[in-house]
């Protein structure tokens, strides 16, 4: 527990920011008070004690409120009352205000943490996440015009204080932010935080060199104690042949047998860099300068103590950005004229002090090029095998069929700002993000080479860099692929004319992609596993280009990076979605060629293999993975897995040891579990569920689960994917009324995760527990599944229990499918039918009672109120959800009884009523 301590106001030197000590609060409970409050931008203390009013000042108007003596390790929630004003008119933006987290070490210094379960990087703060307008505050807000915010997060395993920034965004009048303060909650468990400890034998990291310039290497470190030798760096220059070029190095101590290890044959790295920790947290800049003849460096962090001795926590906080001296960054090389592609490389050429014209020699031959792989394209045939992007008709034209929009005709001389879909944002991003990645050329160029080159020309000199004319084509969606694209066409026989534009993008391509992956802008993410598998697709391509090894460096080290920490070897994966699950190995089979043996591809190579297995045992008997978070709409999901495992067919829900399908089957996950029943005359029957991590930019669907019976789809998600839904829609799928799961009344859920906590066998049925942090602190949460062996029926049953006793009621939807007709027959019986068969849902207390039973369709007056849709392909379709509420004090237990017929439904009461339930109830 922290207390504020108690100061006057003092005036900061600068005269727009204004500092205040604010008083000391002695609360009753366990909360974190800030300790200190900053203005600026037109920001300023509210009219009552603990309030903080921000302007409609984007960005600018802001508080920084700073907090002391955070516990580590723990999901942590910050709770504030939102207040506006009746003239608000940004009441619909998803950004009405950001919310920045910059972590402090023990003596106040700030930590670059790479990754913050809970919240997202972000420029202007090192970490983020978006408060929603008022209309997207939950129901009854809008008459009081305030509403309690929450954000959860993970408190880094380093950190020890936070300054909080609540600044302005989308707000068209000043807000008031009331009473914020921070409650500690669960502990974060086992691999919430990556952990790059040092110690005394470095694990080298190859990195490829640029004939006669220089390496820049970032990052920060961070001591349990400040010290002026908390680490060091120690370098190996290796020559073309891999020998090593022995030190002394320029800029470095060279300590012989420095970091040797006991008995080994080789000497150590003896030739280092000193690294400071004053203050705790110290960031850090290498200007390394190669020795004449160095083809490659090996890097290593270290201590400076030895073997045996005793070893300092030292910790590297992220991985080190690597980069080519500023002279050779893409900004510094175009600088402000508006080069042509030809124009970059000579450009390239000159700075490197290379003869005029020897630029010539980079370029590559069709066979040479047509040689390496291209894992991005790879990837796209991997996962649909009918894709036809480009249609070329008998007049001579072109349609493109582009993102699963309408075809459309493309003119003979194309501008490349063209947006036919303007008028549907939903439609316009992802068809302008598949216009501008020219991977259609790539297919247009089987049938009509020329063509498909003429158009690559023109869309270069549309687009000189700095001057995009769309600038979605510089979004991570469209760069990677286009990337590909122009190695693709200089493999066309026909290229010879075009060679040197082609190749002059492709390496102004490489440049941008290398600053992307270098600097690790994308962090844990697909965009940046792609941009690394592009960059190495170029690397490949380019063998004579002087900075070929380089980037094959840098791709390397990212893609190992990336997929340790997307695919990890515990299966508790970072992507809560099946199909960005299935999406990220899909990229890693495709890089199998280009990566070969050579780090990181084995590890590629395992991962990839052990998600590919657990993805297949997750398809239900109908060959779809279950829906949770973003989901691919259209595609077939057993024919995409049957291409990744290289075969024909696949028996669906099945793993390959198994030699037939069992009529019983159930996998557990790490943060899933499914089951399938299949019985001859009766039809399949399946269920699945979903306890992953979830973050406020995620689906609220934490315990959410899907239900089928008889062949027959009866409990659905809503779906939804960030590529094709925008506003209010995207709001109400990223919400929990979207999914099937319980909430506390009055309130979202935060940022957290599910964990399984046992399983009881009973007779005829199996029952799951799975205990969530996703409801904040002072609430614990379980979800308990009853699941017979026949999947006939199941109960769903929700045990909240309050810290601090009192009134609690909990909210619990079930989303039905749209086909399904619902008739409510009483105030606690919903029957459903679909093509002849029924399913009677019967909602149910244990302790507490039943406060009420409803269905919703189609409800929509504002945002946070929208309910009773899914997703078709296009649009949002009314769909029944129901609604059930369980209310009693201080601790409540109910939830949903659902079974196919009368007979099924007997059985699973029975089996309710018995005491070894109640006592797992209690007792899980």
């Amino acid at each position: 527990m922290a207390a504020a301590r108690h100061c006057r106001g003092v005036p900061c030197s600068h005269p727009s920011l204004v500092r205040t000590m604010l008083p000391a609060l002695l609360p009753s409970e366990p909360v974190f008070l800030p300790v200190q409050a900053r203005y600026a931008g037109g920001a300023r203390p509210g009219t009552h004690e603990g309030e903080h009013a921000i302007s409609a000042n984007n960005r600018w108007s802001r508080v920084q409120l700073t907090f002391r003596h955070l516990p580590a390790e723990v999901w942590c929630c910050l709770e504030v009352r939102l207040a506006w004003t009746e003239e608000e008119e940004g009441g619909q933006a998803l950004d009405f205000l950001l919310a920045g987290f910059d972590f402090l070490a023990a003596d106040g210094s700030s930590l670059d943490v790479e990754h913050v379960p809970g919240l997202a990087r972000t420029l202007l703060d090192p970490h983020s996440a978006w408060i929603a307008g008022p209309a997207c505050q939950p129901a009854g807000s809008e008459l009081v015009r305030a509403a309690p915010v929450r954000v959860a997060f993970g408190v880094p395993p380093q950190a020890r204080g936070l300054a909080l920034t609540l600044r302005s965004w989308r707000n068209t009048e000043g807000i008031t932010l009331a009473t914020p303060r921070l409650r500690p909650g669960a502990a974060l468990g086992p691999g919430g935080f990556r952990r790059r400890r040092l110690g005394p034998h470095p694990a080298p990291l190859r990195h490829g060199l640029v004939q006669g310039l220089g390496l820049v290497v970032r990052g920060q470190i961070h001591a349990a104690r400040s010290t002026e030798h908390a680490a060091r760096v120690s370098l190996v220059y290796r020559d073309r042949d891999g020998a090593e070029i022995p030190p002394p190095y320029p800029g470095t101590v060279a300590v012989p047998g420095l970091g040797a290890r006991p008995g080994a044959e080789e000497p150590g790295l003896g030739a280092a860099i000193n690294l400071p920790a004053q203050p705790q947290a110290r960031r850090f800049t290498l200007d390394l300068e190669p020795p004449p003849g160095a083809t490659s460096l090996d890097l290593g962090f270290c201590t400076w103590e030895e073997e045996g001795e005793r070893l300092p926590v030292v910790e590297l906080l992220g991985p080190p950005e690597v980069a080519l001296e500023d002279g050779f960054r893409l900004e510094s090389l175009c600088g402000d004229d508006l080069l042509d592609a030809p124009g970059f490389l000579a450009r390239l050429s000159a700075r490197l002090r290379h003869d005029p014209g020897a630029e010539a020699a980079w370029i590559p031959g069709p066979g040479e090029a047509g040689a390496a792989a291209l894992p991005l394209a790879r990837a796209r045939s991997l996962r649909s095998e009918a894709e036809r992007p480009v249609v070329l008709r008998p007049d001579g034209g072109l349609s493109l069929r582009l993102a699963g929009c309408p075809d459309w005709t493309l003119p003979e001389s194309p501008d490349f700002r063209e947006d036919p879909f303007r008028a549907v944002p939903s439609r316009a991003i992802p068809w302008r993000l598949a216009y501008q990645s020219l991977t259609w050329l790539l297919p247009l160029a089987e049938a009509a080479p020329a063509r498909a080159l003429a158009l690559a020309q023109a869309w270069s000199r549309a687009n000189p860099w700095g001057q995009p004319a769309d600038p979605l084509s510089l979004h991570p969606g469209a760069l990677p692929a286009r990337a590909e694209m122009w190695i693709g066409l200089l493999a066309l026989p026909g290229a010879g004319a075009a060679a040197a534009l082609l190749t002059g993008e492709a390496v102004r391509h490489g440049f941008a992609l290398a600053e992307m992956v270098g600097q690790n802008t994308f962090g844990r993410s697909l965009h940046q596993l792609q941009a690394a598998a592009a960059l190495l697709a170029l690397a490949r391509a380019l063998p004579r280009l002087p900075l070929s090894a380089h980037w094959d460096g840098l791709a390397r080290e990212s893609l190992g990076e990336g997929v340790d920490a997307l695919l990890p070897a515990d299966g508790r994966f970072a992507e809560s979605s099946l199909h960005r699950r299935l999406d990220l190995v899909t990229l890693g089979r495709a890089l199998r060629e280009p990566l070969g043996e050579a780090a990181p591809g084995p590890l590629v190579a395992a991962r990839t293999e052990a998600a590919l297995s657990d993805l297949a045992g997750l398809l239900d008997p109908g060959g779809r993975l279950p829906p949770f978070g973003e989901v691919l709409s259209g595609t077939d999901d057993a024919g995409w897995i049957a291409r990744l495992r290289g075969t024909a067919g696949l028996v669906v829900a099945q793993r390959p040891a198994a030699p037939m399908p069992a009529a019983s089957s159930s996998t557990l996950l790490p943060d899933g579990l499914s089951a399938r029943h299949e019985t001859a005359g009766r039809g399949w029957a399946h269920f699945a569920c979903t306890f992953a991590e979830t973050s406020p930019q995620g689906h609220a669907d934490c315990t959410s689960f899907v239900y089928a019976a008889g062949a027959t789809r009866w409990i659905v998600e809503a779906g939804g994917s960030e590529q094709v839904e925008a506003g209010a829609a995207r709001h109400y799928l990223l919400s929990a009324r979207a999914h099937n799961v319980a909430v506390i009344d009055g309130t979202e859920p935060v940022a957290g995760r599910g964990l399984h906590r046992g399983s009881l066998a009973l007779p005829g049925a199996v029952a799951h527990a799975i205990e969530t942090s996703v409801h904040g602190p002072g609430i614990r949460h379980l979800r308990i599944f009853v699941l017979p062996h026949d999947l006939s029926g199941l109960a769903v049953i929700d045990r909240f229990a309050a810290q601090e006793g009192g009134p609690l009621t909990f909210r619990a939807f079930a989303q039905l499918a749209p086909e399904t007709l619902v008739a409510v027959e009483g105030p606690r019986r919903v029957q459903a039918r679909q093509g002849g068969r029924r399913l009677g849902l019967v909602p149910f207390a244990v302790a507490g009672r039943v406060a009420g039973l409803e269905t919703v369709i189609g409800r929509s007056e504002r945002p946070g109120t929208m309910q009773g849709f899914v997703v078709r392909p296009g649009m949002l379709e009314p769909a029944c959800a129901l609604r059930y509420a369980v209310t009693g004090r201080g601790l409540v237990c109910g939830g949903l009884l659902m079974a196919v017929d009368g007979p099924a439904e007997d059985s699973l009461a029975r089996v309710l009523a018995r005491e070894e339930l109640a006592r797992f109830l209690v007792e899980a």
